[in-house]
């Protein structure tokens, strides 16, 4: 019997959150356990639910992704977390990255990309999605960047 994945789902955009459960369905062992539309409700969330995986926007009312990360770090430290959003910013990624997350996958690339980096990341692996550009030589961080390779 394999292991259920337990995700907890952040996007304030409901219609957003139904396309990505459509996308995760197909795959048994992962499991929708939560869905949120605010950063303070993911932190509660975490706390309650101790998911294994947290999919979370950047752009959230009241408490943006970045300040629910380091919350969510606080009350759930093994959770792990994939940023989930359209800020390809290359200085948010990085401070996304600094929060301890382990992925960052943008909307446009969910389709082809999230599956993959949610396998990997499960597995161990950090994940950034393809279209993102980021000079790793400016990282102040010097967090570890890891590329999305489609042509795996």
């Amino acid at each position: 019997m394999v292991r259920s994945i337990r995700i907890l789902l952040v996007d304030d955009f409901a219609p957003w959150r139904r396309e990505v459960c459509s996308l995760l369905k197909g795959q048994p062992e992962l499991q929708i356990v939560g869905e949120v539309g605010d950063g303070f409700e993911a932190v509660q969330k975490a706390r309650e639910l101790k998911p294994d995986l947290i999919l979370l926007d950047i752009g959230l009312p009241n408490l943006d992704g970045l300040e629910a990360a380091r919350g969510i770090r606080q009350v759930a430290p093994d959770t792990k977390i994939v940023f989930l959003t359209q800020n390809n910013d290359k200085d948010v990624v990085l401070a996304a990255l600094s929060t301890g997350a382990q992925g960052y996958v943008l909307k446009a690339d969910a389709g082809a990309e999230l599956l993959t980096a949610v396998a990997g990341i499960l597995g161990g692996d950090d994940f950034v999605s393809s279209g993102i550009e980021v000079d790793e030589s400016s990282n102040p961080e010097d967090t570890q960047i890891v590329r999305s390779d489609r042509n795996e």
